[in-house]
């Protein structure tokens, strides 16, 4: 018997007990929903949130200053800074501030979260202009009255992303300016935290006002603002390509110590943002790898639900299998039909469970806002399990068929 002979019958067995295969391929069609769902939505969840940290930079260094154990002489200054840029392996160098003030742009008033930094903040955070331009080093130098808006803040404000050239009224520890929109920065989503909206709930300050945006100054006038002039907290440093960041960001720091003669390690701390991206891409990895492997428990049993129908359908069919060997019919041949309706089985149950899991984690996708793609990958391990699933819990069920002798399957009822 060929091939097409052995699909023919299993197909038909299938059809003729529809209700009854149905029923045995749900365990197979859920393990692999679940198992396709998890893994898409793991591996694409992953992917965008590494994603997100990488746009930031996989090459950035951060040193910080602990307030706590700083004496005013240890806080890092623009000397420290161009001394920095020197360095082999530092293309970018930057203070970075975020603190909070009051901005009215004439249509609208209330809180904005305020991003500090020199003229290398649009390349240290990813933070490209959309429209207009950043703040230049002479502007930064100058303490200039310049500011950039987020893209989702001119929106808001003004009903148009490109408001270059719109002024508005800064307030922060009682003193106001007035600030110049040179350019917009192209970020889609604010960067105010819900930690960091909880901090100014508690507060009281959004009961007063309501947080409207974001908006960036040079570091040099936020230090004008805040009475600290070129004293700063935080430095973000992006390291050339290729570059060894744990030695880059090493001997900044040993430079920082020992310009200022602070050899404490409690009050300087560094960063690698691509550590973190690594030790995030394991830990995803391997919660999604674990929850899958838990939902693939439900496939093993299906193949059990599969295997008893098999043996249900042998016992069926004993007469049937007795008349074939009385004509003639090879034990391999009785063996090969039972085993191929068992594959179909499970490869049905496999596909049906592929399309309801892809479609699944699309629409969760869709709901989360998360990129992803199905990969050729997981489909084929989608099938091959079912597949193997099929031959494995199978073979019990296909060998005592073949088994049967004809004398004694024509003697059952």
């Amino acid at each position: 018997m060929d091939i097409r002979e052995n699909l023919r019958i299993a197909i038909f067995s299938i059809k003729t007990n529809l209700m009854r295969s149905l029923l045995t391929m749900l365990g197979i069609i859920i393990g692999v929903a679940s198992v396709i769902a998890i893994i898409t939505l793991g591996s694409g969840g992953r992917d965008y949130i590494v994603g997100m940290i990488e746009d930031m930079g996989s090459n950035n260094i951060q040193i910080s200053v602990n307030a706590s154990n700083a004496h005013d002489n240890d806080y890092i200054t623009a000397a420290d800074i161009e001394a920095i840029r020197s360095l082999d392996g530092v293309q970018y160098c930057s203070p970075y501030e975020i603190g909070y003030g009051f901005a009215d742009f004439g249509k609208e008033s209330g809180l904005v979260m305020t991003v500090s930094g020199n003229e290398d903040l649009t390349a240290a955070y990813q933070m490209p202009t959309k429209y207009g331009r950043f703040w230049t080093k002479e502007e930064c130098d100058q303490s200039k009255n310049v500011c950039v808006v987020s893209t989702i803040t001119a929106q808001n404000i003004y009903g148009t992303e490109n408001c270059v050239g719109e002024t508005m009224s800064y307030t922060v520890n009682n003193q106001s300016v007035t600030l110049k929109i040179i350019g917009v920065v192209d970020i889609t989503q604010d960067m105010v935290s819900d930690d960091q909206l909880s901090m100014l709930d508690d507060m009281g300050l959004t009961e007063q006002m309501p947080m409207i945006g974001m908006i960036g100054i040079p570091s040099t006038l936020n230090g004008y603002l805040n009475n600290k002039v070129d004293s700063y907290m935080m430095l973000s440093i992006i390291a050339t390509d290729g570059a060894d960041l744990d030695n880059v960001g090493e001997t900044v720091l040993n430079m920082i110590k020992t310009r200022h003669s602070s050899f404490d390690d409690s009050v300087y701390s560094m960063s690698i943002m691509a550590t973190y991206i690594d030790l995030l891409d394991s830990v995803i990895s391997i919660f999604t790898t674990f929850i899958a492997a838990v939902s693939a428990i439900s496939l093993i049993v299906g193949g059990i639900g599969v295997m008893n129908i098999m043996l249900v359908s042998v016992t069926e069919r004993t007469r049937e299998i007795g008349i074939r060997k009385a004509l003639g019919a090879k034990t391999s041949t009785i063996m090969i039909q039972f085993l191929t309706e068992s594959i179909i089985l499970c490869l049905i149950g496999g596909i049906i469970g592929l399309i309801l899991g892809a479609g699944g984690a699309m629409a969760v996708a869709a709901y989360l806002g998360i990129p992803i793609r199905l990969k050729v990958s997981t489909i084929l391990i989608a099938v091959g399990f079912s597949s193997a699933i099929g031959i494995f819990f199978g073979i019990y069920p296909a060998k005592r068929a073949a088994q049967l002798t004809p004398i004694e399957a024509l003697r059952r009822d």
